[in-house]
């Protein structure tokens, strides 16, 4: 009786085994095959929007009118932003295909310079004529290398996954149709270099620079890194703490510390700038028990961490509160007016207070003395530009980067049309209207100061 049991709950498992590794073997296919048609998807979606960009830019060399030529270069910036798109969803992060993202991205930004402006005042130089005819020999050439891999992917039913693996893997070197191809695309754009944008881009882009070239002080060592890092996370107990070098060939160098601490049972990980030595993120991935400081508290908290830290002249502009965690934002102040390009975001743990994240990215990359304008435009005239249905709250002047990332001197301007609130910004100089920015209704807490 003893072994007949056994033999039926020997088979029934048996056949509980087989049954679930049907299950996680289906499954895993349905994943599988799920990801493979996003990547076919993106990737034909690339194609044709390849196809599309080619066309458009053509037609604006056959265009004699200044109001077609204007919405055809918006068309030929939207056709850019949703082939960047396409780009992004393919298994391509192992592979370099920079230069091709960015020689897209600078075709976006030409175009949508050139269009938002009035052509009919100022309209295309000789040499910017020249570039839109270079632009449209170079997306002929990134056109015909697309086709002939989108050929070859649906003429032998190429897989996308083989791709991801062979990358991951770092087999790429092996024969793949799909990785020689996008690796002939890359070389063919770099070949074409940003001054074939003309002058006029090059000087645009300068302003553009998206290096720590404000930093001071001087480079730092591995050990200065920790004791910084020790510092600003105030850790002062025995704890693990690993430091890498990063950043070679780019246009900052970096330490990546990464800290095990026994003593709040998490890792933290921050990296840090070479030259001077600044806190560029951190992270601690802690467990946040329940609240017991208010959202106010914690805001003050990070406005003296800040302080102590040597991040002067910031003003709380959002905070927010998800769970036990207070999200803040911080930006510079110069004369009484935000620099929005110059911000910092914080995390403070709500159970006792801790800083648990810090970004100061953008505050490292833009943050200087600047020689700010003097307003053309009075308040009152601003509030003039402004939807007659926006009912007014509050007002003050801001600094902004506008949609070509260059900073611009605005009228910030808060109102509601019925229970919505605005952001709206005119430019203090030649009053456009710069950005309208809808605030989230859903955000737990919204703080303006």
């Amino acid at each position: 009786m003893l072994r007949t049991l056994l033999i039926v709950f020997l088979v029934v498992l048996a056949i509980g085994t087989g049954v679930w590794g049907y299950q996680e073997h289906q499954e895993k296919n349905a994943i599988l095959i799920h990801a493979e048609n996003n990547y076919q998807r993106a990737f034909h979606d690339l194609t044709y929007q390849i196809d599309l960009l080619q066309d458009k830019i053509g037609t604006t060399l056959a265009m004699t009118s200044k109001s077609q030529l204007s919405p055809a270069l918006a068309d030929v910036w939207r056709i850019t932003s949703e082939a960047r798109m396409d780009v992004g969803q393919l298994p391509l992060a192992l592979m370099p295909f920079n230069k091709t993202e960015e020689f897209l991205s600078n075709i976006g930004d030409f175009s949508y310079k050139t269009a938002v402006r009035d052509l009919e005042k100022d309209p295309l130089t000789e040499s910017e004529y020249k570039t839109l005819q270079q632009l449209y020999e170079h997306a002929t050439e990134i056109q015909q290398e697309l086709r002939k891999v989108q050929h070859q992917v649906l003429s032998n039913n190429l897989r996308w996954m083989d791709v991801e693996l062979a990358l991951a893997s770092g087999k790429e070197k092996v024969d793949n149709t799909i990785i020689d191809g996008f690796k002939t695309v890359e070389k063919n754009v770099e070949e074409y270099s940003e001054s074939n944008f003309g002058p006029e881009f090059t000087q645009m882009n300068a302003k553009k620079d998206k290096s720590f070239q404000y930093l001071k002080g001087k480079e730092i060592t591995e050990e200065e890194a920790i004791q910084i890092a020790r510092r600003f996370i105030k850790i002062d107990e025995r704890a693990n703490i690993q430091v890498s070098e990063n950043g070679d060939g780019a246009e900052y160098s970096f330490y990546s510390v990464v800290i095990d601490s026994p003593k709040q049972k998490s890792e933290i990980y921050m990296d840090i700038t070479k030259k001077g030595g600044y806190p560029i993120w951190v992270l601690n991935d802690r467990d946040i028990k329940t609240q017991k400081i208010s959202l106010n508290e914690a805001a003050e908290k990070a406005k003296k961490y800040l302080e102590a830290n040597q991040f002067k002249d910031l003003q709380l502009f959002e905070s927010a509160q998800y769970d036990s965690i207070g999200v803040f934002t911080f930006v510079a102040m110069q004369d009484d007016i935000r620099v929005y390009p110059d911000s910092i975001r914080m995390k403070v743990a709500l159970d006792n207070g801790e800083i648990i994240g810090f970004s100061a990215n953008d505050y490292l990359l833009a943050h200087h003395k600047r020689t700010i304008p003097k307003t053309k435009l009075t308040i009152e005239e601003a509030l003039k530009k402004v939807n007659p249905a926006v009912k007014v709250m509050e007002h003050r002047l801001a600094i902004i980067n506008d949609d070509l990332g260059e900073e611009a001197l605005c009228y910030e301007i808060m109102g509601t049309i019925n229970n919505d609130t605005y952001r709206i910004y005119i430019n203090a100089i030649d009053g456009s209207e710069e950005k309208v920015e809808k605030l989230k209704n859903a955000e737990p807490i919204y703080e303006q100061v």
